[in-house]
């Protein structure tokens, strides 16, 4: 047996690898993006060389501003612009168009291998214009003459949603000249254009999505291609790491003009992070996401310095301001609209735990769901209520499967089981999908098989795998803190808790109030390995024990009792025939 019940070190990221983070801060921020970044800045490297393997990176990102100006201040670190003169000077006289090379800067055509960024942009942006004032003929520059001899930086969703653009975008680097057309294909220009000798190299920004639809649209470009990520988080396993993540931190606080950060700050900090990418030994990178942490902290901090007491102050704000739906489905549950029991027990009833994605809503919620079984006189079938009524998916229904291969294979019954099963998520009226309650369901069924009342001061959640072990699951923070406001609101007892999968340890970053509840021992949280261990927590039976009642015996001795009884009804036909003939 391997019942962990947790202590409440355990329920929050470890912050001892943070030593003095502040005292280790590199010099250099370059430094630091390649240390935290390494395949990016390889990438980026790889299209700066004399003669790179392609002139087009695709790099695996958000698409947002802040992310193509990260990349744009990388390249700066690695290419340095204004070394070569690039373009033309196109002077105008009449209906006449004549272009000379550049000899300055000032030339109107002139680009000095600069790094441009475009978030969204359209054709005129992108590639100039021809202008006509009082037959006055203009001509002006876009993006691409002003990246001529340097790199473009563009957000894929630009090259998604405009085809058009895209296609002469890629005639041009692949051509390395720009020509004049005109945007109207019934118009054509009325004077003839030089075209502009043109060398751009091409970084394309997008999400894994964004990237497969262009990996569709241009299979040959994507293969040939360099192509990169931004990591999305860092490893926290080593005070080095730590530090690491720390000089980040305090990089981008540094960029957006913020007041210093205290080392008290970085527990919570970390803390909120690890709840972020829901690993408790994994931080995340993303600049988005900690400048907003950094730019609300700041808001209760001072001028000069923040610390925990700020962050603090503003993660209870903003949990405050976003939790009015998770108010309210917890008013359900205790004004008792939505039947949840947290004492006493019950035959084939098992409280499971799910999360809750609302669209529109900002974050997920954990609540606690009632699953029962009842148990019947049959042919041995499961029924699936929720698959049934086509409000299972197909997730949840290799979960109920996998449940039902385990005990079936448990039982290892000479015959067919007797009984018919019915499982069903209570109160439920929406689509559930996902294994991630297949153990609350098998340990349902086996408490109805074995008649073994379910403490419901106990919810649970974990897959199950065909040989009874618990797998992780998603969401586990949100799953035990639903459980736990339910028991809180009505008083906690002292024997309340969760059971988790003991893989789903490394996931835990409980907020402070459940934590302190472990502390003071009101509430439990165990982290179990299999089947075996949750069904003795929930039932107070082992499940297989040579020198008492346990749960398996008792299953197996009611399901010979129910053959043996079914056995007597059912004479072979010539019996039943004498039978009736002796009566007559």
């Amino acid at each position: 047996m391997t019942i962990n019940q947790l202590p409440s070190h355990h329920l929050v990221p470890d912050a001892s690898l943070l030593q003095a983070p502040s005292a280790a801060l590199l010099e250099h921020s370059a430094s630091v993006f390649e240390r935290v970044q390494p395949r990016l800045c390889n990438g980026l490297q790889q299209l700066m060389q004399v003669n790179p393997p392609a002139d087009i990176l695709l790099v695996k990102n958000t698409q947002t501003w802040s992310s193509l100006t990260m990349i744009g201040e990388a390249l700066k670190d690695i290419y340095v612009s204004g070394s070569s003169l690039c373009g033309g000077h196109y002077t105008v006289q009449g209906n006449q168009v004549d272009l000379q090379p550049a000899t300055s800067a000032q030339d109107n055509f002139a680009a000095q291998g600069d790094i441009v960024i475009a978030d969204w942009v359209e054709e005129p942006q992108l590639f100039g214009c021809v202008r006509f004032h009082q037959d006055t003929l203009t001509l002006e520059p876009g993006l691409i003459h002003k990246a001529n001899g340097g790199v473009l930086v563009m957000a894929l969703r630009s090259v998604l949603l405009q085809p058009r653009l895209w296609l002469r975008l890629k005639q041009m680097l692949a051509q390395r000249r720009f020509d004049w057309l005109s945007p109207d294909d019934n118009r054509p220009l009325p004077v003839s254009i030089p075209s502009l000798p043109l060398s751009v190299r091409l970084v394309l920004s997008g999400d894994r999505e964004a990237l497969a639809d262009f990996q569709e649209l241009e299979p040959e470009l994507s293969a040939l291609a360099i192509y990169s990520e931004y990591e999305d988080c860092l490893q926290i396993n080593t005070p080095e790491a730590a530090a690491l993540w720390c000089n980040w931190v305090s990089h981008l606080a540094k960029t957006q003009r913020l007041p210093a950060i205290q080392n008290d700050f970085w527990p919570e900090l970390i803390h909120e992070g690890a709840r972020y990418t829901g690993d408790n030994q994994t931080l995340p990178l993303s600049n988005d996401w900690i400048i907003r942490q950094l730019k609300e902290a700041a808001l209760f901090g001072n001028e000069d310095a923040m610390g925990s007491e700020a962050f603090a102050h503003m993660v209870n704000q903003r949990q405050w301001r976003e939790d009015f739906l998770p108010e309210r489905m917890r008013e359900e549950i205790l004004s008792r609209q939505i039947w949840i029991e947290t004492d006493g027990a019950r035959i084939g009833q098992v409280n499971a735990l799910s999360v809750i994605e609302f669209p529109g809503h900002p974050r997920t919620f954990g609540e606690p769901s009632r699953i029962s079984c009842v148990i019947h006189f049959g042919d041995g079938e499961f029924t699936d209520i929720e698959r049934k009524a086509e409000l299972g998916g197909n997730l949840h229904a290799k979960g109920m499967m996998i449940m039902q291969a385990f005990l079936l294979a448990a039982l290892d019954l000479d015959q067919q089981l007797p009984f018919t099963a019915s499982l069903t998520f209570e109160q439920s009226y929406s689509e559930v999908d996902g294994d991630s309650a297949s153990m609350a369901e098998l340990c349902a069924l086996i408490s109805a098989l074995a008649s073994a009342p379910i403490n419901q001061s106990i919810a649970i959640t974990g897959a199950v795998d065909q040989f009874g072990y618990m797998q992780p699951i998603g969401g586990v923070n949100e799953k035990i803190e639903g459980f736990f406001h339910i028991c809180a609101a009505r008083g906690l007892t002292g024997q309340q808790g969760v059971i988790i999968p003991k893989t789903n340890m490394r996931h835990l970053a409980l907020e402070r109030d459940v934590v302190k509840a472990v502390e003071q021992g009101t509430f439990s949280i165990w982290a179990v390995d299999n089947a075996a261990d949750a069904l003795t927590l929930l039932t107070g039976l082992t499940w297989s024990d040579d020198t008492q009642d346990c749960l398996l015996t008792i299953m197996k001795e009611r399901i010979t009792q129910a053959n043996q009884q079914d056995y007597r009804h059912r004479y072979p036909w010539p019996l039943r025939w004498l039978n009736w003939f002796n009566h007559n």
